[in-house]
């Protein structure tokens, strides 16, 4: 059981470079760089029955499709094999009865970043960087300190000064050197970039190395793995850099050739919000590239992405699934979270609400039968951000001077805390103006 790297490939480009050296971007036309595989020598070890032998492990139980070739350089804080779960309650009040929620904010620093980040310091680690950088809108550099740490390695984050504060505390705390802009994640891209040469730190940025990706597909083969290699008919990804929507189509890909799973594919959908959509305006306008987005806006930090690198390889996946992107407003945003909270989802991140927001929006333009399987990343815990605007102030009492009976009366006219209601008269569930059947 090894790594079966052969080479990399450029994404558009189509030309090969060697994979046993670092590497940023494809040197014949700057975009992204893609890891590739002997998959033919990968299935002689990787299989049902192997997978099922490797209880523990994570995101490392699928060595053979991961670029690590010595296991000694494996950096992992026990990131992978999140649960899938089923969300009867919230599906029904969004039309869709076979809703499920793959729950990343279990990774060891509360998001899916924590498998790109094991990967891709692990990989350039044996490669020989032992300094790192990277821009990031809060969770990535959360994940990037932690993984540094474990690593012995330096690391540098360059964040938007807006940045929630616990990602900001988080790298912090895990030793990061930290950098505030006055600006969004595209300028700290380009602060980054600036400095990466002065400090001899390697660029860690989002689809700027090839590594990264590959942490990120894991979610695409524990989802197949999860569902007893039976794709959903519907995924939908909060969308910012876009690079688990791609990895996860990598790994669909080299699944097939495995023999694990079928021709069948799910439609794709990338979530963005309003504020902040260069994928969803692309898409629409039938181009190949995004133009990127003035004055983005969201409180969804990791979606206010105004221009991603992998721009085209994202419009791919959702053409080539039949997919589609969806804009929601902030204040969809805002409620779902409280309406996922209410209805048994937990508290879901500002871009897991906004994955979830679409899927209403997806019924209400008929993309989605109410019979359809739909799987919705819930890509990091709420508890990492700033609280939704309606949250309740509870009362407060004096222990030794209070009526209880004030306090259950008080407590009963606020009901269980939020917005978020069954209307047993009108047949609906409803938060705010949001009201679903």
């Amino acid at each position: 059981m090894g790594s079966k790297l052969t080479h990399l490939e450029g994404a558009l480009s189509k030309a090969r470079y060697p994979a046993d050296e670092l590497a940023n971007l494809d040197q014949a036309d700057g975009r992204p760089l893609l890891a590739r595989y002997d998959l033919e020598e990968a299935a002689r070890t990787l299989s049902v029955a192997s997978l099922a032998a490797r209880r523990t492990g994570g995101v490392w139980r699928w060595a053979e499709l991961l670029p690590v070739r010595d296991r000694e350089h494996i950096v992992s804080l026990g990131e992978g094999g999140t649960p899938l779960l089923a969300q009867p309650r919230l599906g029904r009040a969004l039309g869709v009865p076979h809703l499920s929620t793959k729950v990343e904010g279990l990774n060891p620093t509360g998001s899916f970043k924590a498998r790109g980040m094991s990967a891709a310091v692990s990989r350039n680690m044996e490669l020989g960087a032992n300094s790192f950088i990277a821009p990031s809108a809060g969770n990535a550099a959360g994940a990037l300190a932690a993984y540094g740490a474990a690593a012995g390695a330096e690391v540098t984050v360059v964040v938007p000064a807006d940045a929630p504060p616990a990602s900001r505390h988080e790298a912090l705390a895990m030793g990061a050197r930290l950098v505030l802009v006055e600006g969004l994640i595209s300028d700290c891209g380009r602060v980054a970039s600036t400095l990466a040469e002065r400090l001899g730190a390697f660029d860690m940025s989002t689809l700027k190395e090839p590594y990264r990706v590959e942490g990120k597909k894991t979610m695409g083969l524990e989802l197949a793995e999860q569902r007893g290699w039976r794709l959903p008919d519907v995924i939908v990804y909060p969308t910012g850099g876009g690079t688990g929507l791609v990895g996860m189509w990598k790994a669909f890909a080299e699944l097939e050739a495995l023999g694990l799973i079928g021709p069948e594919r799910p439609r794709m959908v990338a979530a963005q919000a309003e504020g902040c959509a260069p994928i969803v305006r692309a898409h629409e306008a039938g181009k190949r590239f995004a133009e990127p987005c003035k004055n983005a806006r969201t409180r969804a930090a990791g979606i206010r992405v105004p221009s991603a690198v992998g721009d085209f390889l994202i419009l791919e996946v959702l053409r080539g699934s039949g997919g589609t992107a969806v804009a929601v407003d902030e204040r969809s945003i805002s409620e779902m979270q409280l309406f996922a909270g209410h209805l048994g989802a937990g508290y879901v991140s500002p871009e897991s609400a906004a994955a979830l927001a679409a899927v209403p929006e997806l019924r209400e333009r008929g993309e989605l039968d109410p019979d359809e399987e739909v799987v919705v990343f819930d890509c990091g815990i709420g508890q990492k951000y700033p609280p939704p605007p309606g949250l309740p102030d509870p009362p407060a009492v004096d222990p030794a001077d209070y009526d209880p009976d004030l306090l259950a009366e008080q407590l009963g006219l606020r009901g269980r805390g939020g917005r978020a209601s069954y209307n047993a008269r009108a047949g609906v569930w409803q938060s705010g103006r949001m009201r679903w059947s």
